[in-house]
């Protein structure tokens, strides 16, 4: 790809004479979902600097802990001690068998329940930020085998997400779900499990060839002795490697936290996390090393600080650079919440139309295939995962057919009813007032409205022919433009951001 802007020029401020509507639009795709309005407006008027506060602002609003994780969370002493009570035989594999069913109905609902939390457009940008650190710190439900851990592992990124990077660290280190995930529970002196020790260097800070094998030997050694009980860290003295340690070409006593203090400090510490963020908002392609590390010097005078991190990234000419518009693959997340969005829905309460489509496309919220994470941009689409976001599109159009629900997700149908979140499918209301439009006002909203960059003029004209009326001079029915709506959704631009 060819830059448009030196290293130097990129992380600079975008100038004010450059924010408009279109550059609003951008900034509200790339770090959230989509750009619903009246967010878009909104930030037009406010601009950069203001909607950049806003967006990741000093004091988020957390997602909340849902029910049934609380109700997993306090019974996991008790199913813990009945399970080491019980003697191998039917009774202990129904108990495991009760276990398993549990955790799987708690990440569902914890999956629906984050949909709607990430749904909200105040919430957008910085529920994509922290499934964003999520990314970088992987854990996965199919290992930690325990829902309430994997929330508390989401919660433990988000109440550290736009503070300190190496107290975010610090804080994963000690994450219970982290300790599972990455056997620092069996991590003992005499016996230190390194696998902890050569993510955190390789996939959380510095990036591979940036450390030596025994770099990771040794700090696998400082953290020795951290364990997990029923969601609870606690540090095992008895267990934990006190004896001299070299890191990094240093020696010393060092402890776990010591050794991420000394990640920190190395050249690539500064480039890793923007260059993760490259990959996860902006581009497919990796920016050339100069550029990383331009922005990575200035984070590291900012003493790591991630709130300033993401509004210098989100703020500056590089971001709105031409060659990023309109070229990044949305993830099924984003693209399932940016429907939501571009539609004016809400996320239905309903497991199998909401998490199947998001399996089926790619992405199980709270499972990544494995310690890297997702990969995403062109991984995200083949052949089988198109046609899922092809029909992803048709059932939001489609009414849900009640008889088809089992009792559960007829109960939560009538709760999200009464609670003002029934609008689950398009109705046809929606469309009505691009009814009263001519074809070609009624194709500029429709365009306007989903894509992320102008139609070429070919598609513009073949979307107005098709909304032409048969006869005279009159506006589009509206069957046709459901047809057209459902079909500007799946096309391959709307796939774009």
């Amino acid at each position: 790809m060819q830059l448009s802007l030196s290293a130097a020029e990129a992380w600079q401020p975008l100038p004010a004479a450059e924010w408009n509507t279109e550059a609003a639009r951008h900034l509200l795709r790339r770090a959230g979902w989509s750009d619903p309005q009246p967010e878009a407006g909104r930030a037009t008027a406010d601009g950069l600097p203001l909607t950049l506060r806003r967006l990741f602002p000093a004091d988020p609003g957390l997602f909340p802990e849902p029910r049934l994780i609380a109700h997993l969370r306090q019974d996991t002493p008790e199913m813990a001690r009945n399970l080491t009570s019980t003697s191998p035989g039917a009774d202990k594999q129904a108990l495991l068998r009760e276990a398993r069913e549990r955790t799987q109905l708690a990440v569902q609902d914890m999956s629906i329940k984050w949909l709607q939390y990430a749904a909200q457009p105040r919430n957008m940008a910085f529920a994509k930020w922290v499934l964003f650190l999520s990314d970088v710190y992987v854990v996965g439900i199919d290992k930690v085998k325990n829902a309430a851990l994997v929330w508390q592992h989401f919660d433990i990124l988000a109440r550290n997400a736009l503070g300190s990077a190496p107290e975010l660290a610090k804080a994963v280190s000690r994450s219970p779900a982290m300790i599972t995930y990455l056997d620092l529970n069996q991590s003992k002196r005499g016996a230190p499990n390194e696998n902890f020790a050569r993510e955190l260097f390789e996939l959380f800070l510095l990036g591979e060839g940036n450390y030596t094998e025994n770099d990771i030997k040794e700090a696998a050694r400082a953290f020795t002795g951290y364990r997990q009980q029923f969601g609870v860290f606690r540090f095992a003295p008895g267990q934990h490697d006190p004896a001299t340690k070299t890191i990094f070409g240093r020696g010393g006593r060092f402890t776990g936290d010591d050794v991420i203090d000394l990640a920190f400090q190395q050249p690539a510490a500064g480039a890793f996390l923007p260059h993760e963020m490259v990959k996860f908002y902006l581009s497919d392609s990796p920016l050339p090393p100069a550029y990383l590390n331009e922005l990575g010097a200035w984070w590291r005078r900012r003493n790591y600080d991630l709130r300033e991190l993401a509004q210098r990234f989100f703020g500056s000419r590089l971001f709105f650079a031409p060659e990023f518009r309109g070229e990044f693959i949305k993830s099924p997340v984003q693209l399932y919440l940016g429907l939501v969005q571009d539609l004016g829905l809400s996320v239905a309460p309903l497991p199998r139309q909401v998490l199947v489509p998001l399996r089926q496309m790619g992405q199980t919220l709270f499972n990544p295939p494995n310690v890297r994470g997702w990969v995403g941009g062109r991984t995200w689409i083949n052949s089988a995962t198109l046609s899922v976001r092809r029909s992803l599109v048709e059932s939001l159009f489609a009414p849900i057919d009640e008889a088809l629900l089992n009792a559960d997700e007829q109960l939560e149908l009538v709760a999200a009813k009464a609670a003002g979140n029934g609008n689950l499918t398009v109705p046809d209301e929606l469309l009505a007032p691009l009814a009263r439009l001519d074809a070609a006002a009624a194709t500029d909203r429709l365009l306007g409205n989903f894509l992320a960059l102008p139609a070429a003029p070919p598609f513009r004209d073949a979307v107005r022919q098709f909304l032409a009326p048969v006869h005279a001079d009159g506006p589009p029915t509206l069957r046709r433009l459901r047809r057209a709506a459902v079909t500007l959704l799946q096309s391959p631009e709307y796939q774009l951001c």
